[in-house]
């Protein structure tokens, strides 16, 4: 047996023995207590000391449980994509005179999870724990998280006990979206541990809905309902929610069946008809996630031919792959799902059309005879539903038939961010044409800026394929110079409509978060984002 094989195997014994474990054991657990077990992916809990680490899935489990941001999200409707709220802030506005100046009026009357005050030093204190080198609170893995998802903050002060200022680097009306990710803990509860964040860690104070009652490494987390929170809205209907890792994903499905916990995420697509006929429900919904493959405009570059991305794009039998993922996908017709603010109206439609594919190929040059040869990089395995290789190997042969001869270049999954990160310039993508990631769409930086503007070309950021199109920069600096939300709505929307007409991607199939519920389950919303709210959860 193989290093690799015995870790599997005893990953999975793990994640069993873990599941097999009494809630309480080493909690007392009152009777009358609305106890919710729920079987997360996950094989570690993510950090809970402020900023969850292991993505932005991450948020929903040690993130808006145990934390507020300033600026929230609507969480509690799944019929509509979500809008910004107040969270910890009240209100916020940008200065009329200088646009790179946001005021922001702290709420009243929040008490931490450890009973001190929430006011605009504990605000200043968590902006110093993340961009304050030189802070005495200063955390690296923390900091890891957050900054790249506040990329605009140049400077903050505090205004008044319960008023903060934060300038950015340039004039940035979609500000507001970054300050989702910006989560508040507590300075007194960090004095208190000795300034230890590992102490921390087990003995966190946030100003959430739940507090931490019990934290194992690599196991679970067990959270209780926080009676005194500031929010009625958002009381926990669960007293206790319990946390357990358990990321294979036969695991997690076994554990569910046999009523071990009361939900799981993602899960697998061949066990969907054995959930369904053993009593449990499956929920989903539109999630701003999409698969695609990112392909290469450098110079000598096949794909900098419009005809072939456009080929590539009507090849995908996208109906076929939602049935390969046993239903748990929808089809992709671009960056974002078609509820989006921000889809437009693009006259490229994204559909199955394979003579149109082969009568774009044969004008290019090539033919059955004569096939484009191209090399892509994908993952070896991915998160969730989504199967990387298989999917991939069905778009393989779908490709065929389209006079595209696509080789895979496999590579474990941090291999193939690396890759990514570094852009079609780089070395080490001197031989493939396009990656394999999936994109977080959830706001308009992380569904079009990011990858679109000609200035966030890799390794400033992750315009991956060099894309550079005048119009397109033209609408997303006049976005970010714009302050009335409907105006820029309808700008980013152009700005879709645009990278659709461009082909700039080969877009597959957006994710759709699926849970599957046991019948003890008789209240949860899934809204159409990354954050969920896991204080809907109820018996």
């Amino acid at each position: 047996m193989t290093d690799k094989a015995r870790l599997s195997r005893r990953s999975i014994l793990a994640g069993a023995s873990a599941l097999a474990l009494p809630i309480g054991a080493g909690t007392p657990v009152l009777a009358q207590e609305k106890v919710i077990r729920f079987g997360i992916s996950m094989a570690d809990v993510p950090l809970t000391t402020g900023q969850p680490d292991r993505g932005a899935g991450a948020y929903k489990f040690t993130g808006y449980t145990l934390y507020d941001p300033l600026v929230a999200w609507e969480m509690n409707l799944s019929d509509r994509p979500g809008k910004l709220i107040p969270g910890l802030a009240t209100e916020w506005k940008v200065d009329d005179a200088d646009k790179t100046l946001w005021t922001f009026k702290l709420r009243d009357g929040v008490k931490f999870h450890d009973g001190s005050t929430f006011n605009a030093d504990a605000v200043i204190w968590n902006f110093d724990k993340v961009f304050d080198t030189k802070s005495a609170q200063f955390d690296q893995r923390q900091a890891s998280q957050v900054r790249p998802r506040l990329p605009s903050v140049a400077s903050y002060k505090k205004l008044d006990d319960m008023t903060v200022q934060v300038k950015t680097k340039a004039v940035d009306a979609l500000f507001p979206y970054q300050m989702l990710w910006f989560l508040v803990s507590s300075p007194a509860q960090f004095e208190k541990l000795g300034r230890d964040w590992n102490k921390f860690a087990s003995e966190p104070a946030g100003t959430g809905p739940f507090k931490l009652a019990r934290l194992v490494p690599r196991e679970r987390a067990e959270l209780v309902k926080n009676d005194a929170y500031w929010n009625p809205e958002r009381l926990p209907k669960a007293d206790r929610m319990v946390l357990i890792c358990a990321p294979e994903a036969s695991t997690r499905t076994a554990a569910l069946l046999s009523g071990t916990v009361d939900l799981i995420e993602t899960p697998p697509p061949d066990a969907v008809d054995r959930l369904t006929k053993g009593g449990l429900k499956i929920v989903q919904n539109v999630t701003p996630h999409v698969w695609n493959f990112h392909p290469s405009m450098v110079q000598g570059s096949p794909w900098a031919d419009i005809r072939l991305r456009k080929a590539a794009n009507l090849a995908i039998d996208r109906n076929a792959i939602v049935q390969l993922l046993g239903g748990l996908a929808q089809p992709a017709y671009g960056q974002v799902d078609k509820t989006s603010p921000w889809f437009g109206k693009p006259t490229f439609e994204l559909k199955y059309a394979p003579d149109e594919a082969r009568a774009l190929m044969s004008a290019a040059g090539f033919s059955k005879a004569q096939p484009l040869k191209t090399k892509f990089v994908v993952a070896s395995g991915g998160t969730g539903q989504m199967l990387s290789l298989p999917m991939n190997e069905a778009i393989q042969e779908m490709f065929k038939d389209a006079y595209i001869d696509l080789e895979l270049k496999v590579v474990e999954l941090e291999a193939l961010y690396t890759a990514w990160r570094a852009g079609a310039k780089a070395d080490m993508n001197k031989d493939v044409t396009a990656n394999n990631i999936a994109y977080v769409t959830s706001d308009p930086l992380y569904a079009l800026t990011r990858f679109f503007h000609s200035n966030q070309a890799a390794p400033v950021g992750v315009n991956w394929s060099y894309y550079a199109n005048p119009e397109v920069d033209r609408l997303i600096d006049e976005a970010l110079a714009t302050f009335d939300a409907t105006k820029q709505d309808a700008l980013m929307a152009r700005v879709h409509e645009k990278v659709v007409d461009d082909a700039v991607l080969i877009w597959v199939v957006h994710d759709t978060n699926p849970h599957a519920l046991s019948p003890k389950v008789k209240s949860y919303i899934q809204a159409q984002h990354w954050f969920q709210d896991l204080t809907t959860i109820g018996t």
